[in-house]
């Protein structure tokens, strides 16, 4: 795909300046022309991958921006617009007027260690509501993040970083993990699940970096650098800035913690560590586009912004003429709304009418239960993970009372419970699920279809790698491959990604 200045993208956005250009996409400035207005348009070319992998990445691509377009905060980039032209993937955004934080850090050399704290504390507050969604940025670093002229953050790059979910290796041909080497946790430079944790190894490094004027870990190769990631210990940046506060330089540490365990436990706490060492009120540091202006406390994170949201409003459902709620109305009108794309809006009918129908059917009838299945299925489809976790818990409690832990179907609630730990952030409580899960499914498949018994063991060993115990999630990637080669073949995808994963992990332990 190439572009090229005044082109007409979704007939509406006029390209202007190419602005920054990477191997699987460019970024414009652009014209919006039905409302005057300045924007930014990413433009993502799947051509770079081949055959399904590319439709894999069209469909993950609109449905991640749409959850990331469901994410509300000042200090992320907005997007406005998100689809597919031809074979092209376009996202529009808003133009942030600013200068990039790589560029703020050339200009300001030494950076203050103030504008560092206001800078990371700016960031914490965004990756607080960005991991309640949840979403995992994945590629944070100084040229995501934008300095504007009030001195305010803004995050750029979330709609595509987050198209990128768990299993990135499957989106290049290398089998590498996708992301910035300087920047990259050791959990994700394995191949490993990522989480929040993820995140904010990557703030650590940045934070380093303002301190220090460079990163924690560089090298000439990107696997030189990797290696450092996994086993060298970082500086101290007092012994290159001894001005800077020992409380600061101790959270650097716990942020740059090889074990993701060790590292803070959220965002939240991260902004919370940072607070007493925000500049004072009305004590202004100076100088152009000062990123401790906007500290008045404005936008810090709600501390109980992680936890579950409270249900939605109840949406508009279908009524008849007699002014009851109509169920059957409404399990239409969900239907027509999948069809068209339309989920969130669907999930919100679903959880209306659930109450009606329990009302009207029985809290236990076939009539509920389905409605319930498909409320569940249609939350993991938004990507509302928090919302959608009870809510399988509860079908699999049932279920297994009704037919057994064994069932199939109880079995396939908490497998789907799983995941969903898995993309909160929760990677031992997911690997414990799984763990449990897997018994059962390797005695419930060993003489028909032993993918998804294949599929747990392989996500029992990215959240090993996760939670930094390579040694035993090796042992369990060993296994799995020889297993994987003997039933499906040595050129199957499945044994040749394990095999990839095990050659990157060799290279590294070595």
């Amino acid at each position: 795909m190439s572009a090229s200045g005044g082109q007409l993208v979704a007939g509406r956005y006029e390209l202007s300046t190419l602005i920054g250009q990477g191997g699987m996409g460019q970024v414009w400035t652009a014209y919006d022309q039905r409302l005057d207005r300045r924007v930014a348009v990413k433009l993502l070319r799947p051509d770079r991958v081949a055959g399904q992998e590319a439709d894999e990445l069209r469909r993950r691509f609109v449905r991640e921006c749409r959850v990331t377009a469901q994410v509300d905060h000042p200090g992320l980039v907005t997007v406005h617009d998100a689809g597919t032209q031809g074979e092209d993937l376009y996202l529009v955004m808003q133009y942030v007027d600013g200068a990039d934080l790589s560029d703020h850090l050339a200009e300001h050399d030494p950076y203050p260690w103030q504008w560092a704290v206001s800078v990371a504390a700016q960031l914490c507050a965004v990756l607080c509501a960005v991991h309640a969604v949840p979403i995992v940025h994945r590629d944070l670093k100084p040229r995501n993040v934008m300095v504007k002229q009030d001195g305010t953050i803004t995050v750029l790059d979330l709609g595509v970083a987050s198209v990128l979910d768990t299993d990135t290796t499957r989106l290049t041909h290398t089998g590498s993990p996708i992301g910035s080497p300087a920047y990259m946790a050791p959990e994700q430079a394995m191949g490993g699940a990522v989480g929040p944790y993820t995140d904010l190894y990557a703030l650590g490094v940045l934070l380093h970096e303002l301190l220090s004027g460079d990163v924690p870990f560089a090298g000439s190769t990107a696997l030189g650098v990797l290696h450092r990631h996994l086993y060298e210990p970082p500086l101290p940046v007092r012994r290159l800035r001894p001005e800077v506060p020992e409380a600061l330089e101790a959270l650097v540490l716990r942020l740059l913690a090889k074990d993701p365990q060790a590292r803070p436990a959220s965002a939240q706490e991260t902004y919370e560590a940072l607070l007493p060492l925000l500049p004072a009120r009305g004590i202004p540091t100076g100088g152009p586009l000062d990123p401790t202006r906007p500290f008045l406390r404005p936008h810090a994170p709600w501390p109980d912004r992680a936890r579950t949201p409270a249900p939605q409003a109840a949406a508009p459902t279908p009524h008849t003429d007699q002014g009851t709620t109509d169920v059957a109305g409404a399990v239409d009108e969900v239907k027509r709304l999948l069809g068209e794309g339309r989920i969130t809006q669907a999930v919100d009918i679903l959880g209306a009418i659930l109450p009606t129908a329990a009302a009207q059917h029985g809290e236990h009838s076939p009539v509920v239960r389905t409605l319930r299945k498909q409320y569940a299925a249609t939350l993991m489809d938004d990507g509302q993970y928090r919302r959608a976790l009870p809510e399988l818990r509860r079908l699999a409690d049932e279920r297994a009372a009704e037919a057994g832990q064994a069932d199939p179907q109880a079995l396939r609630f908490r497998y789907e419970a799983a995941q969903c730990l898995e993309q909160l952030g929760e990677p031992a409580a997911a690997l414990a699920e799984y763990r449990a899960l897997l018994p059962y499914y390797e005695n419930q498949y060993a003489t028909t279809d032993l993918t998804l018994p294949l599929e747990v063991r392989r996500r029992i060993g990215h959240l090993l790698l996760a939670l930094g115990d390579r040694a035993a999630a090796h042992d369990t990637l060993v296994r799995l491959l020889h297993d994987a080669e003997r039933l499906q073949g040595p050129g199957h995808p499945f044994p040749a990604e394990i095999r990839r994963t095990l050659q990157w992990l060799g290279q590294v332990r070595g």
